[in-house]
């Protein structure tokens, strides 16, 4: 690709000034591995709820969606349940609250605090350590492969005569470059840089919205594309006959095994369900509510992602979408059944992004790979150092030894991921191996930790271990790893549910000591009628049936975002009306039982004092639920 001196300019600009704001804030976060890890729990959650959605917008998977609007048009919105999309939704309205009343650093010591010290419990953290670091090896080795590919198509320098070598060179590069801060850092500077990134990301994204508005106008979309593509309505089958327009659109379509899409749309509805209630992996958007100053604050960050990520991704990706399927149609269809729908983005960008605003979007999407990358960076060593280090090699080791012993794990990880890279050939094989033999396996034992107090520490080792190595066969089969879900999930929750009544049912103290803090709703009496023994003040959680419709409008309102950037960039002025109608209606509902009914911690009348009112200090009301655990155990 061809760029002026002004689109160089503004993308090394970029990469000066993202490097050097990194490097700057950093100090922030070298004075002990809290600050180092979760910057302190000091952090706004408008800026956490801005670093987390920059961190979700990485190339891949927006290239993915514009494949998917292509093929699929206005059904395609459904289609991102399989991560699943909404997870945010249930983080919001009362996960993201649970998790952060922990107040621990990661998902590993965060089993210790759910499952306690015997030894399932020490299985099951070191299991999760397992996941946390193989998933982080993936998604680095996958963004690895993803910016070597990405940067050596639009930026201009030729560093090697071959086009692989030339890839490598551009990814060591830009994960060198982005190490730099990370390591230096920590959260602090991922979350400050995370920001301007963000921003810089939103005004490209408009930018190629509003291009596309003005290239083309409905009829010209009308003319390329199959009827029904336009509606989010779907009957039993998919119904999009692309016959004559471009046949291989309807290969793929076949390839995928999405047809019938009633069944798809139950299967994805179902495991998106199970997945989001099993609460976040341990990645970096666990690491983000666990460094919110407060549980309220963390429901709100996860809010925030929902908000801001949506609007102004989905103008560009529809933006892409439209001019390629306009202009760029017949390249695709002249190369019959070879037509890569990964040229749309170089395309669109080399044909009608003009001089400046170019170096900006391509700096956007560089920024992209950059947050993506940084948090999942970011996230190794707080496992490393906090689960492993800390706890079992040196736990009186001085905060500098900790936060220097994070620099060097972080190194390595990058290291590692990047070799790993090397010899793994292609995205798909890692999303591949990530969806199927990792995040396959996780939802059973992540969903029963939550709601039942009955399931072991032993229990939780199993199902996790159960599920990666039941999962590992699939990825050498043509089973899509969407319709093996059940089966997956079937074999993980018998496993679970029968470990843990063959074993002894874990510490009752560990359990009120979690409840007390956490105070879930589910499965608990048995360990609520042991606390009211001695503290009947302490009731239980009748939020239930306001958490799950306030998830079900949730839903609604994640969907209408996700539906209204893109009828308003395809100018369907009617159809964005009501998309911004129900976004307005649902809003108003949200803030009614969901926002105004936010809490910390769960209010008492005790002593005749209250405590536990989101007015009340995190300090206060950390200190108050620890102590009150400690005296209903030692009242035992």
């Amino acid at each position: 690709m061809i760029l002026t001196s002004i689109d160089v300019a503004v993308i090394l600009g970029y990469l000066v000034a993202i490097i050097a704001l990194g490097i700057w804030v950093s100090k922030l976060a070298s004075k002990n591995i809290d600050g180092y890890f979760l910057g302190g729990n000091q952090l706004k959650w408008p800026y956490l709820g801005l670093s987390n959605a920059s961190g979700m917008f990485d190339i891949s998977g927006t290239m993915w969606m514009v494949y998917l609007l292509f093929i699929y048009g206005l059904k395609s919105v459904y289609i991102p349940w399989l991560w699943p999309a909404f997870n945010q939704i249930f983080l919001m309205v009362f996960l993201s609250i649970w998790l952060r009343r922990s107040g621990v650093m990661t998902g590993a010591e965060w089993i210790t605090f759910r499952f306690g010290d015997t030894i399932g419990a020490r299985l099951s953290h070191m299991v999760v350590v397992a996941f946390a670091l193989l998933s982080v090896l993936g998604f680095l080795a996958y963004g690895f492969i993803g910016i070597g590919k990405f940067a050596a198509v639009f930026l201009p320098w030729e560093l090697s005569s071959n086009p692989q070598q030339n890839e490598i060179y551009y990814g060591l590069i830009m994960t060198g470059l982005t190490m730099v801060y990370v390591v230096k850092g920590g959260m602090v500077s991922v979350v400050f840089t995370e920001v301007l990134q963000f921003i810089i990301m939103t005004v490209a994204c408009i930018a190629i919205g509003i291009i596309a508005m003005q290239q083309v106008s409905p009829e010209m979309l009308a003319k390329v594309t199959p009827e029904g593509w336009d509606e989010m309505s779907f009957g039993w089958t998919l119904d999009l006959d692309w016959r004559g327009i471009m046949d291989s659109a309807n290969q793929k379509i076949i390839d995928d095994g999405w047809s019938l899409f009633s069944v798809f749309f139950m299967l994805v509805l179902f495991k998106g369900i199970l997945q989001s209630m099993a609460g976040p992996a341990p990645n970096f958007d666990m690491q983000r509510v666990l460094s919110a100053r407060t549980p309220s604050e963390a429901a709100k960050m996860s809010w925030l992602v929902n908000l801001v990520l949506l609007f102004p991704r989905y103008m560009m990706i529809t933006g892409l979408t439209i001019l390629a399927l306009v202009f760029f149609s017949g390249e695709l269809n002249a190369m019959g059944e070879n037509a890569d729908f990964e040229q749309i983005l170089p395309f669109a960008l080399a044909n009608y992004i003009p001089a400046g605003l170019l170096g900006l979007v391509i700096a956007g999407l560089l920024a992209t790979f950059m947050s993506t990358f940084a948090a999942t960076t970011n996230a190794a060593p707080a496992y490393v150092v906090n689960d492993i280090y800390k706890r079992y090699i040196n736990p009186n080791a001085s905060e500098k030894t900790y936060v220097y012993l994070s620099y060097i794990v972080s190194t390595l990880f990058v290291v590692f991921g990047t070799c790993i890279g090397l010899f793994v050939p292609s995205i798909n094989d890692i999303i591949m191996w990530l969806v199927s033999a990792l995040y396959g396996g996780y939802t059973a034992a992540n969903l029963l930790k939550w709601y039942w107090w009955r399931f072991t520490g032993m229990a939780y080792f199993i199902g996790m271990l159960t599920g990666i190595v039941a999962a590992f066969p699939m990825m050498f089969t043509d089973l899509s790893p969407l319709f093996g879900f059940p089966i997956l999930f079937s074999v993980c929750f018998v496993a679970c549910v029968v470990t843990s009544l063959l074993t002894r049912s874990d510490d009752m103290d560990v359990l009120i000591r979690f409840y007390l803090k956490t105070r879930p709703w589910g499965l608990w009496k048995p360990v609520l009628t042991e606390i009211q023994k001695t503290h009947p003040a302490v009731k239980p959680n009748t939020d239930f049936k306001r958490d799950i419709s306030n998830c079900a409008v949730g839903v609604i309102w994640h969907t209408a975002l996700t539906a209204a950037p893109i009828f308003m960039v395809i100018q369907y002025w009617d159809e964005f009306v009501i998309a911004l109608s129900v976004i307005g209606i649902t809003s108003i509902y949200l803030k009614l039982f969901w926002w105004d009914r936010l809490q910390d911690y769960p209010v008492m009348i005790d002593s005749g004092n209250r405590v536990g009112e989101g007015g009340k200090s995190e300090e206060l009301n950390h200190a108050y639920f620890n102590s009150l655990a400690a005296k209903t155990v030692e009242d035992r």
